[in-house]
């Protein structure tokens, strides 16, 4: 694994979580109470033995890097190799902000070229999965592959029009790919975790560019132009996978991991989801609190009702409060007697009391974001997105 580079794409906006992702990288956003996006894949490299990992960034990186501490969390503090971060940056060029992720692996290409790796694993930080690195690579000199896709049979919660598609034949071979078709051929979709030969990477990126065609994403020139090469093969992922990437799919896959056997675990020893320690007292559970299939995390206090539901670190749920099926970031407030269900509140999110937010029941969350007021009495209908407070990030 020397010779492997990861690059985690962390720049996108995330625009589907809306009013969750204003001032603030998506792969920054929690996860289970006391962890975050990027900590998966983070965790994944560590678990896999990779000591070379770049994230390329873009959109409101302050909060992310905030998080990442220097890569310590993942033993990626290194003299040598370790934990690089890709700005978008002005060169002799012109390079500057990307236009997709396969546009960012573009405008990064010198540099790869200049740190010589054998195979550039290339993913995204928007995934609940654990997944074993070094096997995939393994797999993939074994074939003699230019290109492995991670891939995974998505079930019936997920929805095949919303993910990239790829036609496998019996050989394991990658023959075509469908970007969010609106009729789906099947139900074998990519992971949006790549493994490039790294000589077959940049020069298809560098034949793409002098043909003067836009990159964008890498479902529209990059990975069809590597399969039609020929050598591009499946790696399939039998484990569990979620896209956290609309609000429902974010929390839904949150409330999974609360089931007596969930489908993934953060807890695993054999495969320890790792991230920066929160520094904060035990939870406190008062005598008038009622707490049911759930997460409680460091600093929060409960004096009130949590039903399968995730607190985050500091949040209070008051006397005679309720919060159902719902997540709630760092230092959230659900005043006395409200009424939280199938909702997400960002952090310093404010609800008065006797508040009413969300249905148990309804399809569509309610969205907080960041440091909203609800003024007491307040209702507020299932599905509704409220805007943060202001649209700074919420640095601490």
């Amino acid at each position: 694994m020397r010779r492997a580079l990861l690059i985690i794409l962390a720049g996108g906006q995330g625009s589907r979580l809306d009013v969750l992702t204003v001032g603030r990288a998506k792969p920054s956003l929690p996860v289970g109470g006391t962890f975050r996006l990027i900590d998966l894949m983070l965790s994944n490299a560590a678990n896999s033995g990779l000591t070379d990992v770049w994230i390329v960034q873009q959109y409101e990186p302050h909060l992310l890097n905030e998080h990442l501490a220097g890569g310590r969390p993942w033993d990626l503090d290194r003299g040598r190799g370790g934990l690089r971060m890709l700005p978008p940056f002005q060169g002799a060029d012109g390079e500057g902000f990307a236009a997709g992720n396969a546009d960012a692996l573009a405008r990064q290409a010198r540099l790869i070229d200049a740190a010589g790796p054998e195979v550039v694993i290339v993913a995204s930080a928007d995934h609940l999965c654990a997944l074993d690195l070094e096997a995939i690579v393994e797999d993939h000199r074994e074939r003699g592959s230019d290109l492995t896709i991670v891939t995974t049979e998505l079930d019936r919660s997920q929805d095949p029009t919303r993910h990239a598609l790829v036609d496998v034949n019996a050989r394991g071979r990658v023959t075509a790919m469908h970007v969010k078709p609106e009729d789906a051929p099947h139900r074998t979709a990519a992971t949006e975790v790549f493994v490039y030969r790294t000589d077959v990477l940049l020069g298809t990126l560098r034949a793409l560019v002098a043909e003067g065609a836009p990159l964008g994403d890498f479902g529209e020139a990059l990975v069809p132009t590597v399969i039609d090469g020929g050598r591009t093969h499946a790696w399939e992922h039998r484990g569990h996978w979620r896209d956290l990437g609309t609000p429902e799919a974010y929390l839904d896959a949150q409330l999974e991991l609360l089931r007596p056997r969930p489908p993934f675990r953060l807890d695993d020893p054999a495969w320890p989801i790792v991230s920066p320690a929160v520094p904060r007292v035990p939870a406190r559970i008062e005598g008038t609190a009622h707490v049911e299939g759930s997460w409680i995390s460091p600093g929060a206090v409960v004096r009130g009702t949590v039903v399968d539901s995730i607190v985050g670190p500091g949040v209070v749920v008051d006397r005679d409060a309720e919060v159902r099926r719902s997540v709630l970031f760092d230092d959230a407030r659900v005043g006395r007697g409200a009424s939280v269900a199938r909702a997400v509140l960002a952090e310093d999110v404010r609800i008065g009391a006797r508040c009413r937010v969300g249905a148990p029941q309804a399809r569509h969350p309610v969205l907080v974001g960041a440091g909203r007021r609800l003024a007491a009495g307040t209702v507020v209908a299932a599905g509704s997105h409220l805007d943060p407070a202001n649209a700074e990030p919420p640095l601490r």
